[in-house]
């Protein structure tokens, strides 16, 4: 995929927890479902194109493909009939996922993008089209998800698509040569309790800073934690614990903006036979979590995939079980969607979407025949 530009630069952060918010940017309906009304508008009657791109649009999320973040794969929409591509993905509690869509200059494909929880329903969390072409999720709750990519009905055209994972608050110690050096859930006092959090070794008096925007509620000293102060962040039901500090720079009931120094690294409470560090941790009105998902430093992005012609077919060469143990025969012809590190994501004759590793395949040449005889956009 080549002369890739972003859409239009813009970055929506949300929650998990704030979908009625997110969904107020586009009134009481999505940008998907407002689209589906002005088809139901402009197309007559019972449209049997506006029924296909709803159904498309709903097994999607039936037949959402497993992912592992993080994930790249560059794809192709075809103009012969609708199509819809689900991606489903495990995050954890205190990450920020962000998901970058590109298209080439120029392209007039329109993708809806919509992003779900998946419980014991699904849940619609975020709708965006290409007006956005980067947002993110800071995970509030670990569990699965669903990204779900649509196009305009009759729209065709090349895309890419990465997912990113990182941390969702700033690293709490100034310093680069501070390191983790214990995790959570390690054993104390013997076994007796476990770690509930982390600790960062860094030198005496390195500044310990605020992780994101918050206020202070409470700075203390004494017990385990020797001098500790804890931050509530805003706009979330999170509060950030650090202890064992030599100095505290902050007072109750102070707003901090994220860097700010709040404290400088030390070793005081239990810790004062041990080197320096910073003893950080993150709770909820549930208990302790585990911080370093919050705060680990490495951004995991995935590398990028062959470049693959997806406007031809693709034929099996041998047969392949799905993975809800469905046997595909050999000779089958698929419709390539996209491509990734492993192979394609390509639609089946039925319209199921199926997996497939590059040595399962052929390529074949030849364009994908218009089942639907028209060229109209809507």
């Amino acid at each position: 995929m080549k002369n890739i530009t972003p859409f239009l630069l813009l970055i929506a952060l949300f929650s998990a927890s704030c979908s009625s918010t997110l969904r107020s940017i586009f009134g009481n309906k999505t940008a998907h479902e407002k689209y589906a009304k002005k088809l139901e508008d402009k197309l007559p009657g019972e449209s049997p194109e506006l029924k296909q791109w709803l159904t498309v649009s709903k097994r999607a999320l039936e037949d959402a493909q497993n992912i592992q973040l993080p994930y790249r794969q560059n794809g192709y929409f075809h103009s012969d009939r609708p199509h819809s591509l689900g991606l489903q993905f495990k995050a954890n509690f205190g990450e920020r996922i962000t998901f970058t869509l590109t298209k080439k200059a120029g392209s007039p494909l329109v993708i809806f993008a919509d992003l779900f929880k998946q419980d014991e329903k699904v849940s619609h969390l975020f709708s965006a089209d290409t007006s956005i072409n980067q947002f993110s999720l800071d995970v509030e709750e670990t569990g699965t998800y669903i990204l779900r990519l649509q196009p305009q009905l009759y729209h065709k055209g090349e895309y890419g698509l990465s997912v990113s994972v990182g941390p969702s608050l700033g690293f709490p110690v100034s310093t680069n040569k501070a390191s983790i050096g214990s995790y959570w859930g390690d054993n104390r006092d013997g076994g007796k309790r476990l770690h509930e959090g982390i600790d960062i070794f860094a030198p005496k008096l390195t500044p310990a800073i605020a992780a994101a925007d918050g206020s202070i509620t409470g700075v203390k000293e004494g017990g385990l934690g020797g001098k500790t102060v804890w931050l509530k962040v805003n706009d979330k039901k999170t509060f950030l614990y650090y202890a064992h500090l030599d100095k505290q720079l902050v007072q109750e009931g102070q707003s901090v903006k994220k860097g700010e120094t709040i404290g400088l690294v030390g070793n005081t409470g239990n810790a004062k036979n041990t080197p320096s560090h910073l003893h950080f941790g993150v709770y909820t009105s549930d208990g302790p979590v585990n911080p370093f998902p919050f705060v680990n430093r490495s951004i995991k992005t995935a590398p990028a995939v062959p470049a693959k012609n997806l406007t031809g077919f693709l034929r099996l060469i041998k047969a392949q079980k799905t993975a809800a143990g469905i046997v595909i025969k050999a000779n089958t012809d698929l419709v390539p969607l996209a491509v990734t590190a492993n192979g394609y994501l390509a639609e089946l004759p039925g319209g199921n979407i199926i997996q497939t590793p590059f040595a399962s395949v052929k390529v074949l040449q030849q364009p994908v025949k218009p089942q639907i005889q028209s060229v109209v956009r809507y």
